[in-house]
């Protein structure tokens, strides 16, 4: 299988160019020609973004989920290939019902008609590792069940393998190769996929959500029912909604467009800066909106978090940046950690107000929050930074959010929408509130504490004592052992001068 599924790719990279993707990288051009009158009958019009996209098309399903998590790394691939990737779609036809049925009654152990009341023989949505069908619990609750594919993990290894030796190839024969770091790209392909292949991961991610934005008048997140669930199956709160990308809907469903994409840009400050936890796959097919105007967030397979190095340093940077205070945004850097501490901070500065002052040109409106991240990243580069995974996922989930946005309201201006919040954020850390919310947070254990502190400060000064008498005691063994030393060597001395004396007085004498 994996002979015939490699000889499908390289048929499939040969009939879409691919190959030239690489050849044009030989400054000489000589290589280039050589293959060109091999597969002399070839020529291309299209663009080599757009043939790369229907190559992974073509490909099938996991590559194109490579494709799109490629999409996210623009600090390696060129402009025109991370945009033409970003439109990666997943188009998989659904499996047939009766696998599906299998997958579910080999897990409950039992037929589906005595785990649930009613369930859909049609699924309602179908996706590259699983698909959604509609039931009813047994006492009645409307349910979204989500199941994985039979064999998808067959599927999975042997084009992971496939891609990894394709990976070491890359590396090998294409000067650029080191560089994009082939290798590195397909182990974060690897461990994200893995991630939303264990649908109890997805549903205790769906849980958290649930919980952070529980009672929130922007955000609804489904219920998970746990006694359902496992890890090739996840039940949860059947929701219902417009999806997000159907404008005409919308507004007939009497939604406020302008109102929506100001909400969209608070949900997602509000999940990286209070929470630290943030969807990270938040395309037009996993956002709907209920008739309510709130949000409906689905698909929990991919989530990023922050932790408070993170949120300090993404804070500092934009409020920095929007003042235009760069050094500012390059000691954030430095203090993160995420470039050397031996760089020199004028330096950085220079290189960061090179690559960001053009951009202030452009009203504020049309500053791309996203975009900004990306210069910074890539100027950071320079200068050793690492890129960080999780700032990856965040900025990816930013282009998204803007584009949403603006696809709602052309004229969203994202920094007028979010400042506030960043500013509000960043006074709860640093000033007066923080201080309150330190004394709140460490209030429950100094209740605690406090009945034990007179014991606690008298066991401290007791052991204190201790410490001192037996620091005390060293001392005086040493000061005695000092003193018997010198009496030593005054005996030896004088034993030494009477010898001595002697000695002279026998030869003299």
């Amino acid at each position: 299988m994996r002979l015939f599924r490699l000889t499908k790719i390289v048929s499939v990279s040969l009939r879409f160019g691919l190959d030239r993707m690489i050849l044009d990288a030989d400054s000489s051009g000589r290589l280039a020609r050589a293959w060109q009158a091999v597969f002399f009958w070839r020529s291309f019009s299209e663009p080599r973004a757009v043939r790369l996209r229907r190559a992974l098309e073509s490909l099938g399903p996991i590559f194109v989920k490579f494709g799109q998590m490629l999409s996210t790394r623009r600090d390696l691939l060129p402009p025109d290939l991370a945009d033409e990737l970003a439109l990666l779609q997943d188009r998989v036809p659904p499996i047939p019902t009766e696998q599906a049925l299998a997958v579910l009654e080999g897990f409950y152990g039992r037929p589906i008609d005595e785990v649930f009341r009613d369930f859909g023989r049609t699924p309602v949505a179908s996706a590259s590792v699983a698909q959604v069908h509609f039931a009813c619990l047994p006492d009645g609750t409307k349910v979204a069940v989500k199941v994985l594919r039979p064999g998808i993990d067959r599927v999975i290894a042997h084009d992971l393998a496939l891609l990894d030796a394709a990976a070491v190839l890359l590396e090998k024969i294409w000067p650029e190769g080191r560089r994009l770091k082939p290798r590195e790209v397909v182990a974060e392909f690897n461990k994200h996929l893995h991630d939303e292949l264990d649908l109890m991961r997805e549903a205790s991610n769906c849980s958290q959500l649930r919980r952070n934005f529980k009672d929130s008048s922007l955000l609804i997140v489904p219920e998970v029912h746990w006694d359902w669930c496992g890890s090739r199956v996840m039940v949860m709160e059947r929701m219902h909604g417009v999806p997000i990308s159907q404008t005409p809907a919308l507004l007939a469903q009497g939604n406020d467009l302008k109102a929506l994409s100001r909400a969209g840009v608070e949900i997602f400050f509000t999940q990286v800066f209070r929470d630290g936890f943030f969807h990270a796959d938040m395309h037009p097919g996993n956002i709907f909106v209920h008739r309510d105007g709130r949000y409906i967030a689905l698909d929990f397979g991919i989530m990023g978090t922050l932790n408070e190095v993170d949120k300090n340093y993404l804070a500092q940077n934009f409020l920095a940046f929007f003042k235009r205070d760069y050094r500012r945004v390059a000691l954030a850097h430095i203090e993160a950690g995420w470039v050397p501490a031996k760089t020199r901070v004028d330096e950085f500065e220079a290189a960061i107000r090179t690559v960001c002052e053009p951009i202030f040109d452009k009203p504020l409106k049309d500053i791309s929050f996203g975009k900004t991240l990306l210069r910074l990243f890539q100027t950071a580069r320079r200068f050793e930074m690492e890129v960080q995974p999780q700032l990856v996922l965040l900025q990816k989930t930013l282009l998204n959010i803007e584009g949403l946005g603006r696809q709602l309201d052309p004229d969203l201006d994202l920094w007028k929408t979010a400042k506030p919040f960043l500013e509000r954020w960043m006074d709860e850390r640093m000033g007066v509130r923080a201080l309150v919310h330190g004394v709140k947070e460490e209030a429950p254990s100094w209740a605690g504490m406090l009945p034990q502190l007179p014991r606690l400060i008298h066991q401290n000064l007791t052991e204190a004592g201790k410490q001192q008498a037996a620091q005390q005691q060293r001392l005086d063994q040493l000061a005695a052992g000092q003193r018997l030393q010198g009496r030593m060597l005054a005996v030896i001395g004088a034993l030494a001068a009477a010898l001595l004396g002697l000695e002279l007085y026998r030869l003299f004498g």
